[in-house]
């Protein structure tokens, strides 16, 4: 059973299976958490802050391919 990602998630950094930084939560609407590869200072404040919005550079995280959620970040399982 994968982590359940929640509003609470929202500026979080996504990491792959090493440790790699490959993202940001942007943004969780309906269960669903949309992930900016390429944050900037602005989107990663914006998004820690609660103002971020899925959008056409964001894309959708399946759960099941989410090892951990921690207080830090979500790492991604081995694909």
């Amino acid at each position: 059973m994968s982590p359940n990602i929640t509003g609470d998630d929202e500026g979080k950094r996504v990491v792959n299976a090493n440790g790699e930084k490959i993202g940001l939560i942007e943004d969780v609407e309906g269960g669903t958490a949309y992930v900016d590869p390429d944050p900037g200072i602005t989107d990663t404040i914006a998004s820690k802050l609660g103002w971020g919005d899925a959008d056409e550079e964001t894309y959708a995280l399946e759960e099941s391919n989410v090892e951990s959620v921690t207080d830090d970040e979500i790492r991604l399982q081995r694909l």
